[in-house]
C-alpha cells in the first residue's frame, strides 16, 4: 500500500473525491497543508519535514492548493515542492508549472513564445504607462480587461469598455496585468477543458449570468463533446508547452470561430465540470499520478 499526500488547505470535495480514488486503489492519502512543513538543513534527518511524514516521507505527492502569503512564505511554500521533487518524490503539479501558471504574466509569455493563440496582454507596475495602453487600446475599439497577477475563480476582474471606464483605473497588489478582452457574441460563455497526461479528457461551455464565465460566479455548465479537434488540440499545446502533468485550460472563442487561450490552471477545480460529464475525473487524476515511473505503484504493475 503507498502512502501518499495531498497538499491543501481545504479538503473538502476535490479532497473527499481523491482520498475515495487513492482508497479504491488500496493506497492511503493524507491531507497536508504547506504552512504545516518546514525544512531542516542541520545536515541531519529529513531536509523537509511534513507532518505524519517524520519518519519516511510519502512515496508522492498530489497538489491540490498552494496557500497565499507574502512573498517570503509564497517562495517557501514552493521551496518545499522543488525539495520534495529534489529528493525524488514525484510532485503532481510540481512546483514549476505552478510557478509558470500561477503568474498570468509568465504564462501569457510561455504561449506567446510558442505561437499559441492568446489574447494580447500588458504586464507592468507604471501606472502611467498602463493607463497609455488602456486608452489607446479603447480608441481603437478593443475592450480590457485587468486581472490580478495572482488570482482564480474570477475574483478582482474588471473589464473596460471605453475611456470613461477607466475612471476606476487601478492596480492589483502594484501591478497591472491588462487582457484584451475576447467577444464570443451575445451570450457571453467560454469552455474549460481538462486535461490530463497529455490528452483531453473532459471539456464544458461555461456561460455566465454576467461577462464573466466563472463556475465560481454563478456560470451556468453544459457539456462538450471531445470531437472539436481545435478545442482539444488547443488546450493540449498549451499544456504541453507549460510541461504539466495535468490542468484545466480556460479558452474563449470570437465570434470569427477562432479560440484563444485566456488562462492555464495548474491546480484546476473541476466540481462543475464533473456535473456534466460521467467521467470521474478524480479516478483518472489518480490513475495517471499512480502510473508515474518513480512511484513503487508503477514498478509493481510494471513487473506484473
Amino acid at each position: 500500500m503507498g502512502r501518499f499526500a495531498v497538499i491543501t488547505d481545504d479538503p473538502g470535495w476535490h479532497g473527499k473525491r481523491l482520498r475515495q480514488a487513492f482508497a479504491e486503489r488500496g493506497h492511503s492519502a493524507s491531507f497536508l497543508s504547506l504552512t504545516a512543513c518546514h525544512l531542516n538543513l542541520d545536515g541531519e534527518g529529513l531536509p523537509v519535514i511534513l507532518p505524519g511524514f517524520e519518519g519516511k516521507l510519502p512515496d508522492g505527492v498530489f497538489v491540490r492548493g498552494v496557500p497565499g502569503g507574502t512573498l517570503e512564505q509564497v517562495v517557501l511554500y514552493l521551496d518545499i515542492l522543488h525539495v520534495l521533487k529534489a529528493l525524488d518524490i514525484p510532485v503532481y503539479n510540481d512546483g514549476r508549472a505552478v510557478e509558470r501558471t500561477v503568474d498570468k504574466g509568465m504564462t501569457s509569455f510561455l504561449l506567446k513564445q510558442a505561437r499559441i493563440a492568446t489574447p494580447p496582454a500588458w504586464v507592468m507596475t507604471d501606472a502611467a504607462m498602463a493607463r497609455a495602453i488602456a486608452e489607446q487600446e479603447l480608441r481603437q475599439g478593443h475592450c480590457l480587461v485587468s486581472k490580478p497577477l495572482f488570482g482564480s475563480q474570477g475574483t478582482g476582474l474588471r473589464r473596460y469598455d471605453t475611456c470613461d471606464d477607466l475612471a476606476g483605473f487601478s492596480d492589483n497588489q502594484g501591478v497591472f496585468y491588462l487582457q484584451r478582452y475576447v467577444h464570443s457574441g451575445a451570450a457571453s460563455h467560454d469552455f474549460r477543458v481538462f486535461v490530463i497526461a497529455g490528452k483531453t479528457v473532459a471539456a464544458m461551455r461555461r456561460s455566465g449570468v454576467t461577462w464573466l464565465n466563472n463556475v465560481h460566479q454563478g456560470a451556468h455548465c453544459e457539456p462538450v463533446r471531445l470531437d472539436d479537434l481545435r478545442l482539444c488540440r488547443l488546450a493540449e499545446d498549451a499544456v504541453r508547452v507549460l510541461d504539466m502533468d495535468y490542468a484545466g485550460v480556460d479558452i474563449i472563442r470570437d465570434e470569427q470561430g477562432r479560440y484563444f487561450i485566456l488562462e492555464v490552471n495548474s491546480i484546476p477545480a473541476w466540481k462543475g465540470l464533473q456535473s456534466v460529464t460521467a467521467t470521474s475525473i478524480a479516478t483518472l487524476l489518480v490513475e495517471d499520478f499512480l502510473s508515474h515511473p518513480a512511484l513503487p505503484t508503477a514498478k509493481s504493475q510494471r513487473a506484473q
